[in-house]
């Protein structure tokens, strides 16, 4: 793993930043090569992104197909805003240097996500809305969907780490 996915690993959640550690170690085994592309990021980070293919009053510049949409979630309702999502991109190794097939069906994105979720971890990849390969999550106590008002609420108050301390309560 390359150093920028090891430094955007340290500011997401240890037991999450475990998980891709160990996620990357299998498939290396196995000739696959990842990065993390996406951590933590701010709420207005998140709503620039939500208004990627949209209009300034939020419909979709291509109501049809939705093309050049890239999340449904504004700030506040993702967990990469607490620290609880990573998105990671396999390196496609029949190209010289690190590429990224985007294929989604490529057997190098179909492994990454089995692999994840073998590990516990939730695979943007299997959402219905807008499916979402590269993204792998970890919520604990809290439902997979979007972050609730608790959670918004929690952060506020106390930060990243009250988050991590309730997600992983039992």
């Amino acid at each position: 793993m390359n150093s920028v996915s090891v430094a955007r690993l340290q500011l997401v959640a240890p037991q999450l930043a475990d998980k891709i550690v160990q996620m990357d170690r299998i498939l290396s085994s196995e000739g696959i090569q990842i990065v993390v592309a996406q951590g933590v990021r701010t709420w207005a980070e998140q709503d620039a992104l939500w208004q990627k293919g949209r209009n300034p009053d939020g419909s979709f510049v291509d109501p049809v197909h939705h093309a050049g949409v890239v999340t449904n979630a504004r700030g506040g309702h993702s967990w990469h805003n607490f620290g609880l999502a990573v998105d990671c991109d396999p390196d496609d190794p029949t190209k010289e240097g690190f590429q990224i097939d985007w294929n989604a069906e490529h057997p190098q994105w179909k492994r990454m996500e089995a692999v994840g979720v073998s590990l516990g971890l939730t695979s943007g990849a299997n959402w219905k809305r807008l499916a979402d390969a590269p993204h792998f999550q970890i919520t604990g106590r809290f439902p997979e969907g979007a972050p609730t008002d608790e959670v918004r609420e929690l952060f506020q108050a106390s930060g990243y780490q009250a988050v991590w301390d309730q997600v992983f309560t039992v």
